[in-house]
């Protein structure tokens, strides 16, 4: 059995932004944390061992992904970092000059891109409480506001000639978005494309950058209209969109060829991703990558136009860097993130699908200990994902992993609500979450106690954030059906949380159920803290604490099934945002999940890893009530 030390060891060399070609051809460069800070480094196309490069990016803070790009000369890779105190652009020279501050607006910057001819940056940052787009000259570092809506101004990009830039404006809800083309001095705003009910939770960053074509003909786009995200293409100057390779599948990751001609993207299928190419007119796709089971992502072409550099990875092995030769579809691969024979000692999920409430056909993976020679515990545990808008896919999942890797047996549903199934299947739990979509997940329970070497008696549930969402309302909606709930930072009553959540999480709301207060009879109905006077299951209420003012989501849920004298135990992890993110907190919290689980579902005493966490019952951040009482 992997330990669980080795198991949360295992990340993705490559990090989670794009790897980018110099433009020489000669080397591809990524962030990882390698070497213990995230630092960038370069590799051979050809293969070889990673070489880091005089850079210390510091501090990333909360972005989701490292931003950093070459300059179009080679001279000069602009990267995002915290290391000076806030949020600025930073410049690496290949001349080996130290690495410098290049910016000084004190905010955060949610995107980067390089003119053409490499004498500025566009970014996107928030300095006056909206984003707005900056031209940020180079070497110099003088900064011009370009754009001072009170809306977004997000994800900017130059067209092939330099002279214009491409931006993306949402509107108040983050709902409805808007192509702007503007000079590069800001002048000459106006629209060149609309699109409409996309919601971008992560204002802007699902809708992505404008793609402008080397032509300067067309620019790309992602768009929800056909029911699916597919890319359209508008011209560039305004005009009807077309749609580039219809498909009933979600495609991302869009990229031109340098001479213009074909276009990259990945198109996901029941949470599989393969990497196609179609002409940039439109017509048939070819399939470059197609992973039996595994998940391609961020597409790059190399200068020459005659490879594309991607991500790939599969449930036993986290992102790896791969190369594809277009013509002859051979590829190398150029990282390895495994840690030797690891791969081998973890668990290949089963893709299933099953009928849900009102019949919807539900898909999900099945994870077995049997199939790594662990003996099954007896126990089933449904693990929700996040978002609602999200999804399970081929992808390597550390703490399910860990949980195959003690004898549980797992399922991970994509209820309705998820992405990846079309537009139609993820509205279907709006206004409604914690019903149709937790009946989903009690449908996907009803398979696991099928099973041979699971006790029907013996469910158990958990899940992050919507996860956390969905075992709180397990607890209260679905009173007795699990015998045991770990709902990790999650959120139980959305009338308070609409009062005290960020930005993002209040729009999402507002999306799915509607502005308060017309619509408080829908937050109150989807809310489990207003229903936890009926819960019998033992739940466990875990969150972190720390670093910014928390949510009380959290502790609010404990306190009310304290109230009512329920069977609860509650735990928080310092050093951290709301979300349990460090490696030894994430560890010492995997062991307390087990502890409880082991507990209330009746299983066999622990092992002594298990043991030597702390009690999970006890301890100064920790608050309990047993039934007994």
């Amino acid at each position: 059995m992997i330990s669980i030390d080795q198991l949360l060891a295992i990340s993705s060399m490559p990090g989670s932004e794009a790897p980018r070609w110099m433009p020489d051809g000669e080397r591809i460069v990524f962030a990882s944390a390698l070497g213990g800070g995230v630092d960038l480094w370069g590799i051979s196309p050809i293969g070889g061992s990673p070489v880091r490069l005089s850079v210390n990016m510091g501090s990333v803070g909360h972005l989701a992904t490292f931003l950093f790009s070459p300059s179009p000369d080679g001279r000069f890779i602009a990267y995002v970092s915290q290391k000076s105190g806030a949020y600025e652009v930073w410049l690496w020279s290949a001349d080996g000059e130290p690495d410098r501050q290049l910016t000084r607006l004190g905010a955060a910057i949610e995107s980067l891109a390089w003119s053409p001819d490499s004498s500025a940056l566009v970014i996107s940052a928030n300095r006056y409480g909206a984003y707005d787009i900056y031209r940020v000259d180079v070497p110099g570092g003088e900064t011009h506001r370009l754009t001072s809506d009170e809306r977004y101004d997000v994800y900017a990009t130059y067209t092939a000639d330099g002279q214009d830039v491409l931006f993306v404006r949402l509107d108040e809800r983050w709902v409805d978005h808007e192509i702007v083309r503007i000079g590069r001095d800001g002048s000459n705003p106006r629209v060149i494309a609309t699109d409409e009910n996309f919601f971008d939770y992560h204002y802007g960053r699902t809708f992505g950058y404008p793609t402008a074509s080397q032509d300067g003909l067309w620019v790309f786009f992602r768009s929800h209209r056909s029911g699916w995200i597919n890319y359209w293409a508008v011209p560039s100057n305004g005009g009807e969109p077309r749609q580039l390779s219809p498909q009933d599948a979600d495609q991302e990751g869009g990229a031109w060829s340098p001479e213009g001609n074909w276009f990259a993207y990945t198109s996901n299928t029941n949470g599989t991703v393969d990497l196609r190419i179609v002409p940039s007119a439109g017509g048939e796709p070819r399939v470059l990558v197609a992973p039996e089971m595994g998940v391609c992502s961020h597409p790059q072409w190399s200068p020459d136009g005659t490879r594309i550099s991607y991500l790939i990875a599969t449930p036993t092995s986290p992102a790896d860097l791969h190369v594809v030769d277009v013509a002859s579809g051979e590829v190398t691969r150029l990282t390895d993130s495994s840690l030797g024979a690891t791969a081998r000692m973890l668990a290949m999920p089963q893709k299933i699908a099953y009928p849900g409430f009102d019949g919807e056909t539900i898909h999900a993976y099945l994870y077995r200990p049997r199939s790594i020679g662990v003996p099954a515990n007896g126990a089933g545990i449904v693990f929700v994902h996040g978002g609602p808008t999200s999804q399970f896919m081929d992808t390597f999942q550390p703490q399910v992993q860990f949980f195959v890797q003690r004898g549980y047996t797992l399922l991970l549903p994509n209820p309705r609500g998820s992405s990846g199934y079309g537009r139609r299947f993820e509205d279907l739990n709006n206004r409604d979450w914690g019903h149709g979509d937790l009946q989903d997940v009690i449908h996907g329970a009803e398979v696991l106690k099928t099973l041979e070497d699971v006790d029907p008696g013996k469910m158990g549930i958990t899940g992050t954030s919507y996860g956390g969402i969905m075992s709180m309302a397990a607890v209260s909606f679905a009173p007795g059906y699990f015998q045991a709930a770990i709902p990790m930072s999650g959120y139980g009553d959305f009338v308070h949380m609409k009062a005290e959540q960020e930005l993002r999480h209040i729009k999402l709301l507002e999306y799915e159920f509607g502005p308060l207060p017309e619509n408080e009879e829908v937050y109150r109905r989807c809310s489990p803290i207003l229903a936890v006077a009926q819960a019998t299951t033992p739940c466990f209420v875990i969150h972190g604490v720390g670093k910014y003012p928390q949510s009380a989501a959290g502790k609010e849920f404990a306190l009310a099934l304290e109230r009512e004298y329920k069977t609860f135990s509650y735990k928080t992890y310092p050093g951290e945002t709301y979300y349990v993110a460090s490696r030894p907190n994430v560890r010492q919290m995997l062991l307390d999940m087990d502890a409880f689980f082991r507990l209330y579902l009746d299983l066999s005493p622990a092992t002594p890893e298990s043991r030597s966490a702390a009690a999970f019952l006890t301890g100064p951040s920790t608050i309990s009530r047993d039934v007994a009482e």
